[in-house]
């Protein structure tokens, strides 16, 4: 009767499915094994209760790897348990579960980077890179000990599948056989979706992203109830860019401000240069903690503390995203990046006013800088959108013996590219340069491994170059024409390795330099700001600057202006929760209620103080939150993105 009811075969399915919980578990405490020092994960059972949240996480996952192998199992196809059937299957189950399982892999290095899940923004990016192969090849041989894992844990899921087979058995009631899997197979049918979904109430919406968060209380522990391949899976048809209606145009044109105009008119144009250090965050820079009491501190970029005593740095100011290509978007024209990149996204083609576009319009010469491929990163082709006359990469530096053997040409050489380059130009010109050596896998031109022994992160030696080839470009700009007129705009794209526990907690991990300098001392850009910052700042302010006195678009704010009116503001999300800091709290907004408000002191998001009723500035901050993202996705979707 067992057979005809197929009873033997489901129990197998079951052990099969069972093995995906348990090695996902496996991949979900080596995720945080790897990443310990970046969750406020305080006892063994705090874990444990996380893994046990991820569970419905996994399940949603682990259907979607295999519907098709769920599929085969329990349709009465009667080959079912035959061996050659079985093989096949068996190889059907591995090639979409390991791939899917590897993913998990990936983040166990990548997320001290990115500090999120990888989703489809991931892989559109890495489709924008041109030496895939040569990546491949670091990464693998950088982190494989990771590799290894992931080998390990293949094994012996495949050696346990092996433990339990199904034992080939002949139909003798065909009757029985396709009544009872026709009941088996609805039920099953039901349980899948029930699975996937993450509950089987019409009422409520398929599990999401966002509902990990639910289950913590610091943010970015929602990060360990996720899983890779089910985060990949959710985002790969989603749109991020939903038209919201919170409040009315009014409120938005009063409060956000994202027409704004100025009235600086200064003696001449000035030239300006934006340079976008990669990985380059605040931690490692010494100018931008000297009131931060952090012991032991060690700064690793002395040219760059010694500039900024003649420079207006910004010492609380934050990224937008956790990836380059958020960063120029955010710098260059003001755009944040949330959950997905808004440079990947089909509303990136679209007339952008932008930093670009204003300076093209007032006879500017433009030209964006990157040492890696043309095309890396989506640079060249964003930067096309931007509007940029020229860019010049690797193709049109041509000397690959400055080439780095990974991601480009080394920063001094490329640093003195540009200087050379700029001196050849017509002036007025706008120019952006975005660095690469102090990457991953964070080497040194031969002759300087000896000189920059770094500190604790790997990172260090490399910031400790770049922050010498600033050097060295600086002293050849000095003795340019174009130097005394030339306004220096200088940031990062995102932060990267963390050493010191203040820049462990959650909103600092967004934490990055700004410095404007300028030898004119005209431009009165000298002093030490502490009020918010933000990457989407540098925009506005760069029009101030160059006396731009039109109306036009912008989230950020002038940071020269001093208005009253325009109120300092950061944006950004954790994963799929928006994170906005104003005034005297951090909100944090899943896209339909806020989840949490904390003293804006509380880098560490540690006490929620949404509690009971709200006070007028808690209320205003939460209707600002909202307002910022019915505007930004009404612009994006309805290509708005410039004054008009």
């Amino acid at each position: 009767m067992e057979n005809k009811l197929r009873l033997a075969e489901y129990k197998v399915l079951l052990y099969r499915l069972f093995l995906g919980y348990l090695f996902y578990f496996i991949a979900r405490v080596l995720f945080f094994a790897f990443n310990t020092h970046l969750f406020a994960v305080d006892s063994f059972w705090a874990l444990l209760k996380l893994c046990y949240y991820g569970m419905a996480f996994d399940t949603t996952a682990l259907l979607y790897t295999n519907s098709l192998f769920i599929l085969l199992s329990v349709l009465p196809l009667t080959i079912n348990t035959q061996p050659k059937f079985q093989k096949g299957m068996a190889i059907l189950y591995f090639v979409t579960n390991l791939l899917a399982y590897a993913t998990n892999f990936v983040d166990v290095i990548y997320y001290r980077f990115s500090q999120v899940r990888s989703t489809k923004a991931t892989l559109d990016v890495l489709a924008d890179e041109n030496n895939k192969k040569l990546l491949f090849t670091h990464f693998s041989e950088a982190y494989w000990y990771v590799i290894l894992l992931f080998i390990l844990c293949s094994f012996c899921w495949i050696w346990l599948y092996k433990q339990v087979k199904v034992k080939p058995a002949k139909v003798t009631d065909k009757k029985v056989y396709f009544l009872s899997s026709v009941v088996s197979f609805l039920l099953i049918l039901a349980l899948v979706i029930g699975g996937i979904r993450g509950d089987f109430a019409h009422s409520t919406r398929p599990i999401n992203m966002v509902d990990a968060y639910k289950h913590v209380t610091v943010p970015n522990q929602g990060d360990i109830v996720l899983n890779t391949p089910f985060a990949i899976f959710r985002t790969l048809h989603s749109n991020n860019f939903k038209l919201q209606h919170w409040t009315d145009e009014e409120y938005i044109s009063t409060n956000i401000k994202p027409i704004k105009q100025y009235s600086t008119q200064p003696a001449s144009k000035p030239n300006v240069v934006i340079i976008i250090l990669e990985s380059m965050a605040r931690e490692y820079w010494g100018s931008m903690n000297r009131d931060v009491s952090i012991p032991g501190f060690k700064s690793y970029t002395p040219f760059l503390d010694s500039l900024s005593n003649s420079s207006l740095i910004f010492t609380n100011a934050y990224a937008t995203g956790r990836q380059s290509i958020h960063a120029m978007s955010s710098v260059l024209a003001g755009i944040p990046s949330f959950q997905n990149a808004f440079t990947s996204s089909p509303y990136a083609k679209q007339k952008i006013q932008s930093v670009v576009s204003i300076c093209d319009s007032m006879g500017y010469q433009t030209s964006f800088f990157h040492g890696a491929a043309n095309g890396s990163m989506g640079f060249q082709g964003f930067g096309s959108i931007l509007g940029y006359k020229h860019y010049y990469g690797r193709t049109e530096y041509n000397n690959d013996k400055d080439f780095d053997g990974i991601w480009g040409i080394w920063d001094e050489h490329f640093f003195q590219f540009m200087g050379r380059t700029l001196t050849r130009q017509k002036q007025p010109f706008m120019a952006t340069l975005f660095t690469l050596s102090s990457h991953d896998p964070y080497q040194l031109p031969e002759k300087y491994k000896e000189r920059f022994k770094g500190g604790p992160l790997a990172i260090d030696k490399c910031v400790q170059y770049t922050d010498n080839s600033l050097r060295i470009f600086f002293n050849y700009a000095k003795t340019q024409p174009w130097f005394q007129n030339t306004i220096f705009v200088i940031t990062a794209d995102h932060t990267s390795q963390t050493y010191y526990p203040e820049y462990s907690k959650q909103v600092n991990r967004f934490a990055v330099p700004i410095l404007f300098y300028s030898a004119n001392s005209a431009y009165k850009l000298k002093g030490v700001r502490t009020d918010l910052a933000s990457q989407m700042d540098i925009y506005p302010t760069v029009v101030d600057l160059i006396g731009y006195n039109k109306p036009f678009r912008s989230w950020g704010r002038s940071l020269i202006s001093n208005l009253p009116t325009e109120t300092p503001r950061i944006i950004n999300s954790i994963g799929n929760i928006y994170q906005l800091m104003e005034g005297n709290y951090t909100y944090l907004f899943d896209g339909k209620n806020i989840t949490g408000i904390f003293a804006v002191t509380d880098k560490g998001l540690d006490k929620n103080l949404a509690t009971g009723q709200l006070n007028p500035e808690m209320q205003r901050g939460e209707m600002d939150c909202k307002a910022f993202i019915q505007d930004y996705a009404d612009r994006i979707v309805n290509r708005k993105l410039a004054a008009n």
